[in-house]
């Protein structure tokens, strides 16, 4: 079970890794989704993995550790799920106004098409700062 978990872990941290490195705002997202899942099964395993034991106390039943399994990592990884999806939702609303103000959506704001990235050149019309009308001004 522990090597099911180690591998399970690792595999997640990996892609989560390699989502994050991608430079995309969907696959950054995705990728911490990936480290956060990671996080949890690493937080929930450091309470030792056993199968069949209960996390509160029963009747009948010696108060040890023999007989239960310890249920502070189980709370600490509800709690980090809320907090996750709360911070999912969050990256996902910045992403979405990332991209409606970009029109990309590259983490650093530049867009997909070579021909956006070189600057480009003014019209000489345009250089005297346009039109009177479009200033707002009375030909």
């Amino acid at each position: 079970m522990e090597l099911a978990m180690a591998s399970a872990i690792g595999i997640l941290t990996a892609g989560g890794i390699y989502l994050l490195l991608r430079a995309r705002s969907f696959d950054v997202i995705l990728g911490l989704t990936l480290l956060s899942y990671a996080t949890n099964l690493l937080i929930f395993s450091a309470g030792r993995l056993f199968v069949g034991k209960a996390p509160v106390l029963r009747e009948g039943v010696a108060p040890t550790l023999d007989h239960y399994v310890d249920p502070l990592p189980q709370a600490l990884v509800l709690t980090a799920i809320v907090i996750a999806f709360a911070m999912t939702a969050v990256t996902l609303v910045m992403a979405i106004r990332s991209r409606g103000d970009n029109l990309s959506d590259h983490v650093d704001g530049r867009r997909n098409d070579p021909a956006s990235a070189a600057p480009q050149p003014v019209a000489a019309s345009d250089a005297g700062g346009g039109s009177a009308a479009s200033q707002g001004g009375d030909a």
